[in-house]
């Protein structure tokens, strides 16, 4: 409770209340569903002209994309194999407790159903950590943007003081140690030295590999066009038009791969966090976070950067109103930091029943993660 009275305005509050009290169910645009089945049947290319806003670059939805790792390349193979033994190890941290998996756990759909992250001596990170499933096909890394690449990524939780705690000047020297990683080294590179550099290689190439299975909705793309229920239809038809989602829910993957600022900065209070701003400090920056995919959404939470809402009932009533506006102090008037909600945002006022089927689509793109046991680690 202490994060979600975060001060929404009367005008707000009501609104909210408004969109509690509104139960009555209508199909999308009230085309009844057996039509929709018809119309979702044909090509995406002959679906219904999606909602969206001038400028957004839209693409289609579509079929879950394969990684980009050739796993049938010896080579590669290795890599990848040595990567995934690096992210299991505990041994990676100062206190050899703490592994890449006790954040990004298989089980959870490689996230860790936590608000934060616990780290280094049990303390807590100040964001949410995100899946890694389908992580290769992000331009740049963390809610913030910061890395553009997995390679550089690597680093970060390595080296950082409240999550593993690690000296990169140390780690190649604690692995070197270990006889059963040289001889995975050796494998991988061609001769047994360890450095920076390979560490973040295998473990970039390793997450490259990690991908979400196929849900209902690629195989209702794939022909099965009884695998979405009528709910998950109209569900569907409401993500791409009424309901607007895809204005930054798109592709293949459910991300435009961009960065927005939906109200939730706490500008000027405990837990304020400027996103995108702490990297380029550009004051149009301010409050952006990157888009996550909507792939196995429903098995990824509590969402958003701070981990705020945990339940997707409640996230469709705030965007049903149009998300919280920063309240604006008479000191602040003139402040060019001062967080500005993005122009997609709007209040959509769906019905319940609208809201229902929003969510039910969004169960039809979930699954469970494939199986990934920890390996048996080196000696």
């Amino acid at each position: 409770m202490k994060k979600i009275l975060f001060g929404l305005s009367v005008t707000f509050a009501f609104l909210l209340f408004l969109s509690f009290r509104s139960t009555e169910f209508r199909l999308g645009d009230d085309i009844p569903a057996d039509s929709l089945r018809k119309i979702y049947s044909k090509p995406p290319s002959q679906w219904p002209k999606p909602t969206i806003d001038s400028g957004v670059k839209y693409t289609e939805l579509g079929i879950l994309p394969p990684s980009p790792i050739n796993l049938k390349n010896d080579s590669i193979k290795k890599i990848v194999d040595l990567g995934r033994m690096l992210f299991f190890d505990p041994r990676l941290s100062e206190s050899n407790q703490i592994s890449c998996s006790s954040c990004h756990v298989p089980d959870l759909n490689w996230a860790d159903g936590r608000e934060v992250s616990i780290g280094h001596d049990h303390a807590p990170n100040t964001r949410n950590a995100p899946s890694l499933e389908n992580v290769w096909f992000f331009k740049r890394l963390f809610w913030d943007g910061r890395a553009n690449s997995l390679e550089e990524q690597a680093e970060s939780p390595l080296t950082s003081k409240i999550e593993m705690h690690q000296d990169m000047k140390v780690l190649p020297k604690k692995l070197k140690q270990i006889k059963g990683y040289r001889t995975l080294f050796t494998a991988a590179f061609g001769d047994d030295k360890i450095n920076t550099e390979r560490i973040f290689k295998s473990l970039a190439d390793f997450q490259r590999t990690i991908v979400s299975r196929k849900s209902d909705f690629d195989r209702f793309l794939e022909g099965n066009k009884n695998s979405l229920t009528d709910q998950q239809l109209v569900g569907l038809h409401l993500f791409r038009t009424k309901a607007r989602c895809v204005n930054c829910h798109n592709g293949p993957l459910f991300t435009d791969n961009d960065f927005h600022n939906v109200g939730l900065t706490y500008y000027g209070r405990k837990y304020e966090d400027l996103g995108l701003y702490n990297v380029t400090k550009k004051p149009e920056d301010v409050g952006k976070f990157k888009t996550p995919s909507l792939r196995n959404v429903m098995r990824t939470g509590p969402w958003f950067h701070n981990g705020l809402f945990g339940d997707m009932d409640g996230i469709l009533n705030m965007y049903n109103v149009g998300m919280p506006v920063q309240r604006v102090k008479p000191e602040q008037e003139n402040d060019p930091l001062l967080p500005k909600n993005d122009k997609l945002l709007r209040g959509l006022r769906l019905s319940k029943g609208e809201r229902d089927a929003v969510v039910a689509f969004l169960q039809a793109i979930t699954t469970a993660p494939w199986k990934d046991r920890q390996p048996e680690l080196p000696k």
